[in-house]
Formats: C-alpha cells, sequence, structure tokens
C-alpha cells in the first residue's frame, strides 16, 4: 500500500512540478511514511537480535518462504548493528545526514547566477540545465566563452563547495567507523555483498586500457581541425548533428525489430506497453525533465519520457527507459513483495543492453546512408566514454578522497583540486591541455554526494556490453540465462543474479572487453574520419 501510494503521488507530480495538489499530496504521503516508519523502526533491531539457530529453525516453516531472501539478508547487518541507544541517536540525527548534498543542489542550481551568454540568436542563459547545451555547439570561441564563465561561479564559490564536500565524506567515513566496518567504501559495497576487490579491479583494468582513450581524444582533436585540444572541446560534435524524423509509432517499431532476439514475449509486452498508457510521451509545460522508468510491484512499470521526433538520441532513450520497465516487468511477476526489487549494480544492466541492441539494428538498417552511421558511431564512442571511462574516473576521486579522511589529511580546496587534476591528466592523457580552471569540475559533480554509486554505471555498461554479445552469438541456452538475470529480482545478491546471467563481474574480463569494444569503436572512427 505504501509503495502504491509513493509511487502515484510522486508521478502525478511529474506531470506538472507546478501543481500545488499534486505537491501537497506527495509531502502528505511523506509525513505519513515517516510516521509509519517510525512506529515500526522496532522491527528490524528485534529481527536482528534473534539468536541464529532460531532464526534457521523459523527459515524452515514454509510460512517465511516469501520472506526468506529478505531475513538472511537481513541477518548479514548483525555484526553492524549498534545498542539501542546507540541506534537511536543515529536515527534522531539521520535526517542531517542530507544537508550537505541539499545545500550543494540549492548553491548550484538556485543561488549562483551563470548570467547569459552572448550567441548569434540573442543572449541565452547559462544554467546548469543548459551548460551542455553550450558545450556542444559547434562554435568553438562560444564553448570557450562559456566555459570560463560557468567556471568563474565555481571558481567564487570554491572555499564552500570544498567544505561541502568535505562535510559529506566526512560522514562517510564516521558512519562507517560507527558501525565497525573497515573504510567508508567497504561499509557503501556491503548492503550488494560486493567485494571491494570488484572496484579495484574496475581501476585496474581501465588503468590498463587508457592506450584507446587517448588515442581517441588525438582522433578528437585532429577531426575538429584543432592544434590543440582544449577542455571545453570534449563535447563538440565530431559530425554534423543529423536530424531524422521519427514519430513516437516508428520509433516503437525501432525498438521492437532491434530487441526481437529477445523473443515474443518481451517485444510484445513492451511494444503493448509503448503503444498503450505506460508512457507520457512528450515535453509539457510543467513536466519534469529528462526521462526516467518508475517500475513498482502492482503498478505498471511507467515511463516517463519528453520525446522529440527530431532527436535519435531520443529513440535510445526509449529503449534505455524500456529495459528499465520491462526489468520491473519481470521481477515483479517472479518474486514476493519482500524481494522483487533489483538493485541499481543490476538496473542499467538491462537498460544498455537495450540500446546495444538498437545500436547495431540502426547500423544494419541504415548501413547504406554514410551520414547517419558515422552519426551512430559517433554517439557510441561519446557513450562508452562517459559510462565506463569517466564515472571510473570518479569512482577513483572518491576512493582518493575518502581514503585522505580516513589518514586524517585535511580535505582542503587545494587538496581536492589537486587530486582531481592528477586524475584529469591521467585519463585526458598528452592530447588534452587542461586550463588552470579544469580542476574545479570536481568540485560539481552532485553524485559524490552519494558515495561510491558512480562505480555501477562502468560495470553496469560492462556486464551488458558482454551479456548482449553473448545472446546475439549464441541460441535458447544464452536468451534463457539473460532472462534468469530479468526475473531475479532481488532473490540473489548483484554479482550471483550477473553471474546466473552468463558474466562474472568478481574478476576483470567483462571490464577488459568492454574496453576492447570501446578500441573497435576509435578504429572505426578512425576510417570513418579519412
Amino acid at each position: 500500500m505504501a509503495e502504491r501510494l509513493a509511487y502515484y503521488s510522486e508521478l502525478r507530480q511529474t506531470e506538472d512540478e507546478g501543481d500545488d495538489a499534486a505537491r501537497t499530496m506527495a509531502g502528505k504521503f511523506v509525513m505519513a511514511a515517516s510516521r509509519a516508519e517510525a512506529e515500526a523502526s522496532f522491527a528490524v533491531p528485534e529481527i536482528q537480535a534473534i539468536p541464529d539457530d532460531t532464526m534457521d529453525d523459523y527459515l524452515r516453516s514454509p510460512r517465511l518462504t516469501d520472506y526468506g531472501v529478505y531475513l538472511r539478508k537481513l541477518a548479514r547487518f548483525k555484526p553492524h548493528i549498534l545498542t539501542d541507544k546507540e541506534e537511536r541517536v543515529i536515527a534522531v540525527q539521520s535526517e542531517a545526514d542530507g544537508a550537505g548534498r541539499e545545500a550543494f543542489s540549492v548553491l548550484t542550481n538556485v543561488d549562483m547566477d551563470f548570467g547569459v551568454v552572448e550567441t548569434k540568436d540573442g543572449p541565452l542563459p547559462l544554467s546548469q540545465s543548459t551548460w551542455p547545451v553550450f558545450m556542444e555547439n559547434e562554435d568553438r570561441a562560444l564553448r570557450e566563452r562559456a566555459y570560463r564563465q560557468f567556471y568563474r561561479q565555481f571558481d567564487q564559490h570554491k572555499t564552500t563547495l570544498a567544505l561541502l564536500y568535505g562535510a559529506s565524506v566526512k560522514k562517510d567515513v564516521i558512519h562507517a567507523r560507527l558501525r565497525n566496518y573497515p573504510s567508508a567504501r567497504a561499509a557503501a559495497l556491503f548492503p550488494d555483498n560486493v567485494d571491494e576487490k570488484v572496484y579495484e579491479n574496475l581501476i585496474a583494468a581501465i588503468h590498463a586500457n587508457l592506450a584507446p582513450l587517448h588515442q581517441y581524444y588525438g582522433l578528437r582533436r585532429r577531426a575538429l581541425g584543432l592544434d590543440t585540444l582544449r577542455h571545453y572541446d570534449v563535447y563538440a560534435p565530431l559530425v554534423p548533428t543529423v536530424t531524422k524524423k521519427t514519430s513516437w509509432n516508428e520509433a516503437v517499431d525501432l525498438v521492437a525489430d532491434a530487441l526481437k532476439p529477445l523473443g515474443g514475449e518481451y517485444v510484445d509486452t513492451l511494444r503493448g506497453g509503448l503503444m498503450g498508457r505506460w508512457a507520457d510521451r512528450y515535453e509539457n509545460k510543467g513536466k519534469r525533465a529528462g526521462a526516467f522508468s518508475a517500475g513498482s510491484f502492482t503498478g505498471l512499470p511507467y515511463i516517463l519520457m519528453n520525446y522529440k521526433e527530431e532527436s535519435i538520441r531520443d529513440v535510445f532513450t526509449m529503449a534505455h527507459e524500456g529495459g528499465h520497465s520491462m526489468h520491473s516487468w519481470y521481477s515483479a511477476r517472479n518474486n514476493p513483495f519482500t524481494h522483487y526489487n533489483y538493485t541499481i549494480f543490476e538496473a542499467e544492466v538491462a537498460s544498455t543492453f537495450n540500446e546495444e541492441l538498437l545500436y547495431r539494428s540502426l547500423r544494419n538498417r541504415y548501413r547504406d546512408d554514410k551520414r547517419l552511421c558515422a552519426y551512430l558511431v559517433c554517439k557510441r564512442a561519446d557513450d562508452i566514454l562517459a559510462t565506463l571511462y569517466r564515472q571510473t574516473m570518479f569512482a577513483e576521486f572518491e576512493h582518493q578522497t575518502h581514503e585522505l579522511e580516513e589518514s586524517g589529511h585535511p580535505l582542503t580546496v587545494d587538496t581536492l583540486r589537486r587530486t582531481y587534476r592528477a586524475l584529469l591528466e591521467q585519463y585526458f592523457g598528452p592530447e588534452m591541455a587542461l586550463e588552470p580552471e579544469s580542476d574545479l569540475e570536481g568540485l560539481r559533480i552532485p553524485h559524490f554526494y552519494n558515495a561510491f554509486y558512480v562505480y555501477k554505471y562502468a560495470t553496469g555498461i560492462s556486464a551488458a556490453l558482454a551479456l548482449a554479445e553473448r545472446v546475439l552469438n549464441g541460441g535458447s541456452p544464452e536468451r534463457n540465462d539473460y532472462f534468469t538475470f530479468l526475473k531475479s529480482g532481488g532473490s540473489r545478491f548483484p554479482l550471483e543474479s550477473l553471474k546466473a546471467a552468463g558474466v562474472d563481474m568478481s574478476g576483470p574480463a567483462p571490464v577488459e572487453a568492454a574496453c576492447k569494444v570501446f578500441a573497435d569503436v576509435v578504429n572505426e572512427l578512425r576510417k570513418i574520419s579519412r
């Protein structure tokens, strides 16, 4: 009941962020849910206080079949549970845990005034949301003006931003120590039962495969006709923007055709949902920007989009969100409520898997359209770079900053900038001429306030690429393995569910294979650019 109310009130609010009635409804739910959670707060500590032998006896009862996974996962946390009084102190102050994240969001999205940038179309506002648009503009002088103007604001607030991030890191370290974890990273990975070696393997594999990334930046410099590649050049389009009008119905057909290897049930269900009532399709006044999938246990796996017929990228977004929704659809139909929900570690696999199948399908469909194929290859290179390499760099920065705090080194402005600049130099390589303000980027990434989260994007795309290759080149057994993963929900830990699908993320092989895919894309780009 709580989940249904939460999804209903939140989704109604996303239809129109300015709708006061919807916002009030969502607020009422949060208040009611908070009271209910407080009243039920005794349950988990009492369950965890049950002796192991007694719990083992309980779990043999058929009456607890649907709760077995939940209770076993709950028992894992016993070594990290404190006394009742200590737990109460932590619970009372927990509302303040998000203060740094909220302050960062308000400062960077509300209080900072980035001004306007003069363009050939007149003055246009510069903000967090318009920043990517300026960085993708073909006019290099415009990109540079927007870049320097944007980071001027971060430079003016760098001390405050460093204090906010430092406080967030300190909070992570304190909580880990209170609960007897060896480190903040270990505490963050514990709920998913992910060994820290997975994190280390990811970084090591990327370090061993930086050459294709450096080659890509060299190729980018030459393709743009530049003597020197600057930080404001990394998102400029390598091929002119391709406009290909694709109606919603046509996009559904393209996605459905690409996903045929998954069989009739998958394709027919997704097609029916996209053509039916799953999706809020087009941009509307007050509607939340972007796109997301919201799958719950009893409701439909709804999709919010702001679909634009002129954007090929939006066809990929449809496939991506459709992957999330079908993951939710299978999870809810094959598990009890107590453990139907899958983890974030697994979430990006199903969505990126669909994008990979769509890419391969479109490359084949439009193989005679050289301009469109060039666009698709460039998009693929940028997407893999952003998800695999860039998110790993972010993950490495998070690990280094938390290690500094844990070893007693204060996270000052200079320390944070120096640490981030070293990573920029390592990842961008010799082709990049960094700006004096380039390292301020490390102070503006909102994901850093949810520590040790971004590495899941890199592991997710690695798993998705491996599984797509396996399914497309395999037969029924490989496809069935993939459906085992989709149906697992939260019945397994993420590494176990991915292993059942046919990919072992405990070692570096999938990441190394993903780097090989990127290297192949760079070689393809090199041929196209000749």
